[in-house]
């Protein structure tokens, strides 16, 4: 007997995506309809590699509520289940999602945990520019103790927390081993924080690995990562207020930073789109 698809009940729409390497599974939650109180168990099944379809997170993109200075908001959710505030290239997918489904114009804000993000779709590109909420908690000269030994770092926050550790190279570094030592260490607690680790090439150009916390271990790229290296390197005098980063996919993002808030651009590619059937992963929607 043969086997057609149309005979899968109750599948869930749903689109890959990737920016610089970092991939979301995104669901139009308009058509989802799935309450926030299963979407934290989804995005441990959905993300989960092999058994699911395997992503750093999950994002639900759903109608902004009645008198919001947004055009639509978002659900964000890493692997391991946790809510996160915000992410940089997660918001950069979000944005072109959105433009691409007719659910926000090509210039349009962006709801999210960490207030309104607002984003530029470049028509025709894979290009899309963020503009991010302002750092906070700037701290230069800090120091833990990791692994037996003292680790030098900054820190601020970029919409979520970053550790910045600045290296003279990154090729032989143990960026999980030290990355979820300094993402647990009691100096960041309760919350915890994700870890950077940055090379300074020149006064326009920065190398960068990143440990994620929430998908707890290193991403190919992090984009409030990016924005907070650029941050800490330019109070430090290391680069100026335009800054190309290096992510460990090689892909390159632009970071701007001046006396606003900074300014994140860089590729936001569509790579597929489907049905997933959520029994298939122990998923139903309540």
């Amino acid at each position: 007997m043969g086997f057609g698809i149309s005979g899968i009940a109750k599948t869930v729409p749903f689109f890959k995506m990737q920016g610089c390497g970092n991939d979301f599974v995104l669901i139009d939650n308009r058509v989802a309809r799935l309450p926030v109180a299963a979407m934290s168990g989804w995005a441990q099944a959905v993300c989960r590699k092999a058994f699911g379809v395997g992503a750093d997170g999950l994002v639900f993109l759903d109608d902004a509520p009645a008198g919001a200075t947004a055009d639509y908001i978002w659900h964000f959710y890493n692997a391991d289940g946790s809510r996160a505030e915000m992410c940089g290239n997660g918001a950069r997918c979000a944005a072109r999602l959105a433009f691409l489904i007719g659910l926000a114009p090509a210039v349009h804000v962006l709801g999210t945990d960490a207030g309104d993000i607002a984003a530029e779709v470049f028509a025709g590109t894979s290009q899309v520019r963020v503009r991010l909420t302002m750092p906070k908690g700037l701290l230069l000269g800090m120091e833990v103790e990791v692994s037996g030994m003292t680790v030098p770092f900054h820190f601020v926050d970029t919409g979520v927390p970053h550790a910045v550790v600045i290296r003279e190279d990154l090729a032989d570094l143990d960026v999980a081993g030290l990355g979820r030592a300094m993402r647990y260490h009691e100096e960041f607690a309760p919350a915890g924080t994700n870890v950077n680790f940055i090379t300074v090439e020149n006064h326009g150009r920065i190398r960068l690995r990143t440990y994620e916390r929430g998908v707890e271990a290193e991403t190919y790229a992090c984009g409030t990562g990016a924005v907070a290296s650029a941050v800490v390197a330019g109070a430090l005098g290391l680069v100026g207020g335009e800054v190309e980063v290096v992510t460990t996919g090689g892909e390159v993002l632009g970071v701007s930073v001046g006396e606003g808030a900074p300014y994140l651009r860089g590729a936001a590619e569509l790579i597929f789109w489907g049905d997933m059937d959520p029994a298939s992963m122990g998923l139903s929607r309540d």
